[in-house]
């Protein structure tokens, strides 16, 4: 369909994209939703710390059944198994350590309590800078715009 001159003028943003302009959007769109996910290793990164501060021993896979092991079981996410009528954790990281972290449910509990005050400190940490973006934003306005004269 092709708009005559006429209708352009009046219309000047009613064109049709191209399909390399659709794929270009497209692929843009991928680019941008996937940089803001957290790859493996900033995620072993960032919970392997809390782990250890909270009590989990670090069992390195040095050995081929510990590897195939470690191979077998859900990367990355905190999982647990009941033994002698307790339950048992692990954190299973073959992607920076290459090891499985293993603790009980004193550990557990020690990790959710981290994990729940570093949460807080994020979301402080995020309000603090939307504030402070607000007060920049609020500041310029005042220097943008002259003073009212009704005040003098």
């Amino acid at each position: 369909m092709r708009l005559s001159l006429a209708a352009r003028a009046l219309c000047p943003y009613k064109v049709r994209m191209s399909k390399f302009g659709l794929t270009m959007l497209a692929a843009v769109s991928i680019v941008i939703v996937a940089g803001c996910a957290e790859t493996p290793v900033e995620r072993a990164k960032r919970i392997e710390p809390m782990l250890a501060a909270a009590g989990f021993h670090m069992h390195p896979a040095d050995t081929p059944a510990r590897q195939a092991q470690l191979k077998s079981v859900t990367p990355l996410k905190v999982r647990y198994y009941p033994h002698d009528g307790k339950l048992h954790y692990w954190f299973a990281d073959p992607v920076y350590c290459d090891c499985i972290f293993i603790g009980d449910e004193a550990a557990y509990d020690a990790y959710e309590r981290l994990r729940l005050q570093q949460r807080m400190v994020n979301q402080e940490q995020m309000a603090a800078a939307m504030n402070e973006d607000a007060a920049q934003q609020e500041q310029m306005n005042f220097m943008m715009w002259p003073t009212d004269p009704f005040f003098y």
